[in-house]
């Protein structure tokens, strides 16, 4: 590939770039330096001519986002970084890939100011930007007004051959290219390779085929080197209509002379030797880690352009706070800035900034909408006898639909079995529009639900990239047995600490005659295992509404996990305990022998087994457990008050499998739960067949007594 560097300042930018990428990854001794030496031009072609930002403030609302979905060639961002005045020190460079280093092996959000979303399973970092493009028009249908434009800016993705393998990418891009998001703009680095070799081995499609049959523009650069196609294809795209994808045929490793065009130079330091074989070819004679001062100086016009254009859209801040005060204070509240668009977020805050945006819809006199959610949605509940969970959630979710303009989502196609669609408020639809322009809301609308089609997957990554976006609260709903097709999305979700609720409903093998492929064994377990992430399952309609109240307080990402078939209120439930993750529904009158520990529909099987063992003279507790986290949470000295450790005969129920549960009961076997599948047929005839039921609880907990007091007996 011949290079065709001509603008002088550029070419020694990137030549820079090209040093640090190598001299990074061969002080790591690690790393991918293949795709980020071929992207170098593109790269500093955006960051240098395209996109805007503001280094000191990175979290300026009004910024474009840039993905690095190949998160593997983080050498590439982190070099553009440095080069743009974000701060990240060379020393941090120096330190790549090593303890401490906020230059992780792969970008990490919060970790390095710049860094729009932790990225490096592939095609997440693709399916996170059409979330982000997706609470961008919501948010451009909520605030701007004729003659005022406050939310637009784009979202530029930088993606490889193997982001674009993945089915979410698929998933997702087909959703972007039928709702037309325009403010979508994806760079495909197609140098094909991978690990294994040349693509070719593994795929022969037609990408950019496959691109325009789901509704994306699609453009072509022959030769990733040459800095005048890449600003003409930059220049049409801003022109767009629609999501545009960009081939960019690359050569991985270029320039380095003996491993360009080899998979070779994908995963694993060039070497010495090839390094200093590049260099020379580039005439590159600088030690490692130099930046020429020619290109410090670009970086100082890189800030102080960044500068500028935030003056500029905090003046039209001003302009639309004239013009409509109340939503501007909404505005600024939902992004935490201050009317001349300042802002410096953590990570630690990003959790209130959501909070402010419910508060921002509210009348200042009037009190908070969440301060006593359970108590309020639970009063609303009251009298409706049995109800399914998922049905406790609809309510809930219908009543704080009305008051949280934030609340933005949708389901996998189950809108209706998982009472999540929000009524009375806007679709998501395909809309012509500009980028640019309100981008193509349906005029008089502000979207909020989301029709995700049959795209687990893409729903769960696109939702992580609604809440990296900010202004929004979003959330996700589907069967629980599908959260296995979305699993590496909520685990990033909690890995970055973003407020995402999963709606999961069908809970268990009361979901009766569609059988155990669509029953949920493993699903409750596989999910605790998951650092971050609170799981609740409520047992009646109060509890559900006690956790919601915990869902939209909370930091981090929370699973509801709520039931099929109805159940009826638990004597002594409560909604605003849920927030402790345990706590006693019932006890005995007489000295305590016995702990029944359960969760969701099964806690109202335990009460019926402890009222038989209560006329039996057993003294019995049983403790309603919706979340193991916030019980662990706990202080020791609520933990110990609720499983008091001198009562060691203790049974957990629940419809599941036991995995997880002897931490509090000492073993497996004093668990009433599943030990196989599920089977077809009605719900309540499968829990007696399984052994889940009153009897069953009481015969084990017999059991134990006996067992008990036979080891304490000489």
């Amino acid at each position: 590939m011949n290079a065709s560097l001509t603008e002088p300042a550029d070419a020694l930018a990137i030549a820079t770039l090209r040093g640090l990428i190598m001299d990074g990854v061969e002080a790591a001794k690690s790393g991918h330096p293949g795709a980020a030496l071929a992207l170098a031009p593109l790269g500093w072609t955006l960051f240098r001519h395209f996109l805007r930002f503001d280094p000191s403030t990175p979290e300026w609302p009004g910024r474009d986002r840039f993905v690095l979905s190949c998160g593997h060639a983080s050498m590439l961002q982190y070099g553009l970084l440095h080069l743009s005045g974000y701060g990240l020190e060379l020393d941090a460079i120096r330190r790549f890939r090593q303890l401490g280093s906020p230059a992780a092996g792969h970008p990490e959000w919060g970790h390095v100011p710049g860094v729009e979303t932790t990225t490096g399973p592939l095609g997440q970092g693709v399916a996170n930007a059409v979330g982000m493009a997706l609470a961008q028009r919501h948010l451009a249908a909520r605030f701007n007004r004729e003659g005022h434009t406050v939310i637009d800016g784009n979202i530029v993705v930088i993606a490889s051959d193997g982001d674009l393998m993945e089915g979410i990418t698929y998933e997702s891009s087909a959703l972007a290219g039928h709702l037309r998001l325009a403010s979508l703009l994806v760079f495909w680095d197609d140098n094909r390779i991978t690990i294994d070799g040349t693509t070719d081995k593994s795929t022969s499609e037609d990408v950019l085929a496959r691109f325009r049959a789901q509704g994306w523009a699609t453009l072509d650069v022959e030769n990733g080197d040459d800095l005048s196609a890449l600003r003409a294809v930059i220049d049409t795209a801003s022109r767009r209509d629609r999501p545009t994808l960009v081939r960019v045929r690359t050569l991985i490793g270029f320039p380095a002379p003996n491993k360009q065009n080899s998979p070779s130079a994908h995963g694993a330091p060039l070497g010495s030797d090839e390094v200093a074989a590049t260099k020379a070819l580039m005439g590159w004679k600088h030690p490692p880690f130099y930046v020429p001062a020619e290109v410090a100086e670009e970086r100082e016009q890189l800030r102080s352009q960044g500068r500028a254009l935030r003056a500029a859209w905090a003046e039209r801040l001003r302009a639309y706070r004239t013009a409509f005060p109340e939503l501007a204070a909404e505005l600024c509240t939902a992004f935490g800035i201050d009317s001349t668009g300042q802002s410096s977020p953590s990570k630690a805050s990003r959790s209130s900034i959501h909070d402010a945006v419910e508060q921002a819809s509210v009348d200042s006199t009037a009190p908070h909408p969440l301060a006593d959610l359970a108590a309020t949605t639970a009063a609303l509940l009251d009298g409706e006898g049995k109800l399914a969970t998922r049905q406790s959630s609809g309510k809930v979710l219908a009543f704080l639909a009305e008051r949280l303009p934030s609340l933005v989502g949708g389901s996998a196609d189950l809108a209706a079995s998982n009472n999540s669609y929000l009524k009375g408020q806007g679709d998501f639809v395909p809309t012509e529009g500009p980028q640019g322009s309100n981008q193509g809301a349906v005029p008089g609308t502000v979207p909020r639900n989301i029709f995700w089609g049959i795209r687990e997957h893409a729903m769960g990554a696109a939702c992580n990239g609604m809440a990296l976006y900010g202004g929004v609260r979003p959330f996700a709903a589907t069967f629980l047995i599908f959260s296995d097709y979305m699993r590496p999305a909520i685990r990033l979700a909690a890995l970055m600490g973003l407020p995402v609720t999963y709606i999961f409903t069908h809970d268990s093998i009361g979901v009766g005659e569609d059988g155990p492929t669509h029953q949920p064994v493993e699903q409750l377990a596989s999910l605790r295992a998951i650092h971050g992430l609170t799981v609740l399952r409520p047992a009646d309609a109060r509890e559900t509404a006690g956790a919601w109240s915990v869902a939209l307080t909370s930091p981090g990402p929370v699973a509801l996990v709520l039931t099929r078939q109805a159940i009826g209120p638990v004597n002594g439930s409560a909604g605003a305990s849920v927030a402790r993750g345990a706590y006693a529904v019932f006890e005995s009158n007489k000295p305590l022998q016995a702990l029944l520990l359960a969760t969701g529909s099964e806690v109202d099987i335990a009460v019926e087994a402890a009222a038989t063992l209560d006329a039996e003279g057993i003294g019995v507790r049983v403790v309603s457990m919706p979340s193991w986290e916030r019980f662990e949470a706990q202080p020791a000295q609520y933990r110990l008050s609720v499983l008091p450790p001198a009562v060691t005969v203790r049974v957990a129920i629940e419809a599941a499998t036991p995995f997880g549960w002897a931490r509090y009961v000492g073993e497996e076997s004093a668990v009433v739960g599943m030990r196989s599948f599920g089977a077809s047929g009605p719900g309540s005839e499968l829990f007696a067949h399984f052994g889940i039921t009153a009897d069953a609880i009481c015969a084990r907990v017999r059991e134990r007594l006996v067992a008990a007091t036979s080891k304490a007996s000489p």
